[in-house]
């Protein structure tokens, strides 16, 4: 029954109610551009360790700090986004706005990371709060989905590295928003910025996407969604991918190709406790608030829940009471602890294979495991697909990897994808949608969870692997029949990148701060004997059950050798309140102990199921000067909390360095790999 819900529904109207008139086209507080010019001053992120050079990768993270992404109702939605902007970064940004300088300037790769819409609107609102505007002026690749927020909330975010390598302190700026040129009025140059798509520019001068959900939600209401998978002829052309898209467009018209936005159904609208409530007011906004129920809508509590912080409290009560109002019950809501909404919701069938899933946080890429495009939108886009059933979506240039060769001893899916950002680089994904091909079929679904997982931090638009044996054999357990037929990608399709990594070749990394990518041999590090303060395992990356069992067969198998406690602070997060249930039970692997007794008889700590310390939250957070070792996604500077210093490596790096007390694998503790013993993917 589960895997039927999560189809793409009609519209459900509210008994009595009446839709809102199609002749609202705008929203009030958004004009359109009207040809005035926007002046100021130049504000630039420079590079502390490379003079003269504009600051490069500034994430979310950095633009907001996490605890600085809450809001306590939805009268006071961005107060503390205004506070917090650029807090560690730039603490006197907020001033320094306020006396004119507006024109934020960076360099390429800015805003990457968390979805987090606070980040956009937060940097909007400073500047109007002094009556004014702000401009972003940055270079390539800048955020995908800061990018979309912008537009939907009509934030002005210009592309273009001449005008970034120009810039210098003092430079006054202005900035048509009719035209979009860029005008550096103390160099005496003009800027022709990268282009909006034709769609993303009639969103930008209509006001942002409020106004344009008002103009299209009568119609939105009345449309039948029809999902309708495309004839060989055309699906040979297509990647994975753009099959998806295809089948799920609103408009039969509309052409799949990267750089075309059109609108697309979605199967499911998931959001955090984190990201609802700004959903929840674009949604009222669009709606009226009382006309039909949210479409799509599901909301899972694992960011702020067991903070024990007040406000915290108040953020979660705004979806908590959303989805009471309009009867969102499980398992479309997620009460604390029931798990991470990208662990979650895939285990209650209502992601499947062919599902077109828009997720208000980065890491809703991890449903390409399952055969779905899964992608990662703002809170305004979710809102705006509560609404109407479906998003505005911009296809990416396509890039294939092929995973070729056998895994080599304790080679798991997060050394997999480690090694795969550290061949990319700085460039990363370059903003293209990665489609995997296992030709192996090897890696089990936790590890393909990892790796398209962190196509968040490839900077990639997706990751998506497609439906096998694998795949199915995963839902037949759960006792789920997928709706979708299982696709491939045509074999005329273009890739625009197409590349081969040799799993044979690759052993357990841990990536250094601060960046995954920044990926070393973890038998090199051992030589370095790194001591850390903290080993965490599990988060949405690797916090599912057959994650943790890697963990405990190499801690039961150091039990052997005589490693009987870990060295320091060891805590594990399940991905789910469903996998903290069943690791408590008996596990053949294990000789009949659970995973959770073999955690607790090395003193690990086994914690709720959510976020946390990943995002910096929570009691097991890092302090300033504290160093720890993950399984989770993300270790960007200030990302586990301010002043702290993360590693990621794989579960069972984790756990042989918490034994050993500095950062290695499993070979450091004398233990052999046996396949049958160790091997969790068979």
């Amino acid at each position: 029954m589960a895997a039927l819900l999560n189809t793409v529904q009609p519209a459900r109207r509210k008994p009595g109610a009446t839709l809102p008139s199609r002749e609202v086209t705008q929203s009030p507080t958004q004009p359109q551009p009207d040809g005035r010019r926007i002046r100021g001053k130049a504000l630039i992120f420079w590079d502390p360790k490379v003079p003269g050079r504009k600051l490069d990768a500034i994430d979310t993270d950095q633009i907001t700090p996490a605890a600085d992404c809450v809001s306590e109702s939805l009268d006071r939605l961005d107060e503390r986004w205004k506070v917090g902007a650029f807090r560690y970064l730039m603490p006197d940004f907020r001033a320094r706005v306020h006396r004119g300088e507006t024109f934020l300037v960076a360099g390429d790769r800015f805003a990457i990371g968390s979805s987090r819409e606070m980040s956009p609107a937060g940097l909007k609102a400073v500047a109007e709060e002094a009556g004014l505007e702000l401009v972003v002026v940055c270079g390539a690749d800048v955020g995908d989905i800061f990018r979309r927020n912008a537009i939907n909330l009509g934030l002005h975010v210009i592309q273009s590295r001449e005008a970034v390598e120009d810039a210098q302190e003092g430079d006054s700026f202005s900035f048509d928003p009719l035209t979009r040129r860029l005008t550096n009025e103390t160099r005496g140059r003009a800027y022709e910025p990268v282009p909006l798509t034709p769609k993303e520019e009639e969103i930008r001068r209509s006001g942002g996407i409020i106004a344009i959900g008002r103009r299209e939600f009568a119609e939105s209401v009345e449309r039948s969604p029809r999902v309708e998978w495309a004839p060989q002829a055309v699906a040979r052309n297509l990647t994975l991918s753009e099959q998806i898209v295809w089948a799920h467009r609103v408009d039969p018209e509309s052409e799949v190709r990267p750089g075309a936005t059109l609108r697309v159904w979605c199967d499911l609208l998931p959001a955090s406790d984190g990201t609802a409530p700004f959903a929840i007011h674009t949604f009222n906004q669009i709606t009226g608030a009382g006309a039909i129920f949210p479409r799509q809508a599901a909301i899972a509590n694992d960011h702020f829940v067991f903070s024990g912080r007040n406000a915290d409290d108040k953020q979660t009560s705004i979806g908590r009471d959303f989805a009471r109002l309009h009867g969102i019950e499980a398992p479309f809501y997620a009460t604390p602890g029931d798990g991470i909404f990208h662990f979650y919701f895939p285990e209650q069938g209502l992601v499947v294979p062919g599902a077109f899933v828009a997720g208000a946080d980065s890491h809703s890429r991890a449903y390409g495991a399952y055969g779905a495009l899964g992608i990662g939108v703002g809170s305004t886009q979710l809102g705006f697909g509560w609404s109407t059933g479906y998003v505005y979506f911009t296809p990416a240039r396509q890039r294939r990897v092929t995973f070729r060769g056998r895994l080599r001893p304790w080679v798991s899916g997060k050394d997999v994808v480690l090694a795969l950002l550290r061949r990319w680089g700085k460039a990363q994904a370059q903003a293209m949608g990665v489609e995997f091909r296992d030709e192996e079929r090897q890696l089990p679904i936790p590890y393909r969870n990892t790796i398209a997982n962190m196509m968040a931090e490839a900077e990639a638009q997706n990751g998506i692997f497609a439906a096998d044996e694998l795949t199915s054999a995963w839902y037949r357990r759960k006792g789920i029949d997928p709706p979708y037929p299982l696709i491939a990608s045509g074999e005329a399709a273009h890739y625009e990148i197409e590349e081969t990594l040799d799993l044979s070749e690759l052993v357990p990394f841990i990536a250094k701060p601060f960046a995954p990518g920044n990926a070393f041999p973890a038998d090199e590090v051992a030589e370095e004997r790194l001591r850390f303060d903290k080993a965490l395992i599990g988060s949405c990356t690797n916090g599912g059950y057959d994650d943790l069992l890697e963990a405990a067969l190499v801690i039961r198998a150091a039990r052997e050798k005589g490693y009987e406690r870990a060295s320091t602070s060891f805590v594990v997060f399940p991905g789910s309140g469903g996998v903290k249930r069943d690791i408590e039970r008996a596990e053949p692997r294990l000789a009949g102990e659970s995973i959770a007794s073999v955690f607790r008889s090395v003193g690990a700590e086994i914690r709720e199921s959510w976020c946390g310390p990943c995002f910096g939250q929570g009691p097991d957070a890092l302090r300033k000067g504290e160093v720890a070792i993950t399984s989770f996604n993300r270790n960007w500077q200030n990302r586990m909390g301010v002043g702290g210093l993360g590693y990621l490596a794989s579960p069972a790096v984790v756990a042989s360095s918490a034994l050993l007390g500095y950062m290695a694998g499993p070979p450091s503790l004398g233990i052999t790999w046996d396949p049958e013993r160790f091997d969790v993917s068979i």
